[in-house]
């Protein structure tokens, strides 16, 4: 069948939806069984949104989620409404992102009030992917990110909150929150360090930090990987803390060719990502003479 006949198919439904609908109203179908015409409506309205998912209309198909997901609430049918809305928002991702974002948050409010807070945090967290990919709302994406975490961290699940306040921590030094950065990635860096498992990822939140430190001012920097090496002995030996080190005194010596070198001397072994290369480049542009490109 190609798309058009399944259009029409949900057409139909919807129309046969509706009808149930009406009928529940009814004065008999409220004395004998209205509730079970709106169960019937829910299924129906379902089916119809499955069939605007197959004829590839976004639009069409989150509406009818939504439709089913009313009907559900009017059944007190919580976590079937919630359901609904979940599949209505992942539909309209493909169409209309900010409704996207309302349905993710009906669903939201139904599972926190269940107590479903795990379920509500990986909500967050697709809300939070829409602002940053489809709607580019950095803000809103951290905030998003940050209730997130939130709700992890309530039920214990500390891996899953880290990685948001890891995502939060990110985007807060480039919009040049750099104290909000500082805390997280200590944070995250100090519970790591505890870890068998996580130790080795230690030092990167730690130099991550200390680069947001040099970012504030050079003197912050320099205290902050002391503090680190005490903290973390580990760190002493390893790549970033040398590349600090060295940035710290090209920065010191207001030596550009130095600074540059250090960090092509890095990046041959351990590629720079886009985070990186944005905080070398902002501290770089704090030595006097600057006029040229990092690499």
């Amino acid at each position: 069948m190609d798309n058009s006949g399944k259009e029409a198919e949900a057409m139909a439904l919807l129309a046969e939806a509706e009808r149930k609908v009406k009928n529940s109203q009814s004065f008999f179908s409220g004395l004998f069984g209205g509730s079970s015409k709106i169960e019937e409506a829910c299924e129906i309205y379902t089916r119809a949104a499955n069939m605007f998912k197959m004829a590839k209309n976004w639009s069409a198909a989150g509406n009818a989620f939504c439709q089913a997901a009313q009907l559900h609430l009017q059944l007190q049918s919580k976590h079937d409404a919630a359901t609904c809305f979940v599949d209505a928002g992942n539909a309209f991702k493909k169409a209309d992102p900010q409704e996207a974002i309302n349905c993710l948050m009906r669903a939201i409010e139904i599972y926190t009030d269940m107590g479903r807070f795990t379920i509500a945090a990986k909500h967050h967290i697709s809300i939070a992917e829409i602002y940053e990919t489809e709607l580019v709302d950095i803000e809103k994406a951290i905030a998003h990110y940050e209730q997130s975490a939130d709700y992890y961290k309530g039920e214990e699940s500390n891996s899953s909150a880290n990685k948001c306040l890891l995502k939060v921590a990110g985007y807060a030094a480039q919009l040049e929150q750099y104290q909000k950065a500082i805390d997280i990635y200590e944070q995250v860096g100090t519970n790591a360090m505890d870890s068998p498992l996580l130790k080795y990822s230690a030092k990167d939140y730690f130099f991550k930090a200390a680069l947001c430190h040099f970012c504030i001012d050079m003197l912050n920097a320099k205290l902050a990987v002391q503090k680190y090496e005490e903290l973390f002995p580990a760190f002493s030996g390893s790549r970033e803390c040398t590349l600090m080190k060295k940035l710290l005194d090209a920065h010191e010596e207001q030596n550009i060719d130095s600074y540059t070198e250090a960090v092509k001397e890095y990046d041959t072994i351990s590629r720079l990502d886009q985070w990186l290369t944005t905080m070398l480049l902002r501290i770089k542009k704090t030595i006097q003479g600057d006029e040229e490109d990092l690499r």
